[in-house]
């Protein structure tokens, strides 16, 4: 089996160039961990299972348990109104109707009008707020909260801000100690404003024939770290889960609702729900195809700038798969779904 992954990334990757990290674990144990590239094309520094990497999306099951951490300690509700935290939304009614729920699982019906490309200069240091503000601004939503799913950026800064105001301290600082802390993510880390030049990897795009550099500083919206700004390795993800699992920062009640497909009263999207609390649940289908396995997926993928990654657990089995990349892949869907292909040829979803 492990020979097949091998040939996978093989087929993806060429040795001296951008590259990623790739790990599966069953149980407590890692079965497999695979690195290939380099972090930083200026140094060459290899990429190793420990390389920290930009995790994208996946940054928003961080933030999403940060709310339930507070949530479990009744100091918010999923179904408080927007309004209790922002008073500055023009529409007093809007702030009314769109709770936070809406927002955890992308069925708000917020407007994202960000005007990122009339000025991507202001958006390449804008952080959580100033990504936010716009929105409180609408005066009309896309549809009924509740009733359709669209993925929204700005939902999750607005998150990170309910955390900061309900917990007095930053939101990273936060999830630092609530989450990487009892998870022994000890290099894990969250942007907040610039990001290190050193100790993390650098992500690449192609760009005519040359590999060029697309994180931070390059690539707008960045800086804005509710949605994308948490930074750590495939062995960090390997601890989250096995964190997640074993209830060491949020109780096994709210962790199993965050990781069940939420069914709102007022749902009239023409697909059923697939969402929980941030994850994505493949049940029916995954990544918009029929789900061929026969197993739950828990799931979040994450794209920003070069960086590229997927976190894919199947509780029932106490499987994870999971690839961080600093350069973008031929196809992230076809290393997934090929991935979990040989996973199931070898009867690892089946044990």
């Amino acid at each position: 089996m492990f020979t097949s992954l091998d040939s996978l990334l093989a087929s993806e990757f060429a040795a001296g160039e951008p590259g990623g990290a790739l790990l599966v674990m069953k149980g407590d144990s890692i079965a497999y961990s695979k690195s290939f590239g380099i972090a930083d094309i200026v140094t060459g520094e290899k990429i190793t299972e420990n390389t920290i990497f930009n995790l994208g999306s996946i940054s928003k099951t961080f933030v999403a348990n940060g709310i339930l951490i507070l949530q479990e300690e009744g100091k918010l509700s999923v179904d408080d109104p927007l309004s209790k935290y922002f008073p500055e939304f023009k529409s007093t009614e809007i702030a009314d109707r769109v709770t936070i729920m809406h927002l955890l699982t992308h069925t708000s019906g917020l407007p994202d009008n960000r005007p990122v490309s009339e000025n991507p200069e202001f958006f390449l240091t804008a952080k959580d707020y100033e990504n936010w503000a716009p929105v409180t601004q609408a005066e009309n939503l896309v549809f009924e909260p509740g009733s359709r799913y669209e993925y929204s950026n700005p939902a999750y800064n607005a998150l990170a801000l309910i955390i900061e105001k309900v917990s007095g301290q930053k939101w990273q600082d936060f999830i630092a100690e609530r989450i990487f802390k009892p998870a022994g993510m000890a290099t894990s880390t969250i942007t907040d404003g610039p990001h290190p030049e050193t100790g993390v990897s650098h992500a690449y795009e192609m760009v005519n024939g040359v590999w060029t550099e697309s994180d931070y500083g390059e690539f707008p919206t960045f800086a804005a770290a509710g949605n994308g700004g948490v930074w750590s390795s495939v062995t960090g993800l390997a601890l989250y889960e096995k964190a997640i699992r074993e209830n060491l920062f949020l109780g096994a009640e709210l962790t199993n609702k965050s990781r069940t497909i939420c069914r709102p009263d007022a749902w009239a999207g023409d697909e059923p729900p697939f969402i929980g609390y941030s994850w994505f649940i493949g049940e029916e289908q995954i990544l918009g195809q029929a789900n061929k396995f026969g197993v739950k997926f828990v799931y979040h993928t994450g794209d920003q700038g070069g960086f590229k990654a997927f976190h894919f657990s199947v509780p029932e089995k106490d499987l994870l798969y999971v690839g961080l990349f600093n350069r973008p892949p031929e196809s992230l869907n076809r290393i997934i779904i090929k991935g979990l292909s040989i996973l199931k040829e070898n009867d690892w979803l089946d044990r």
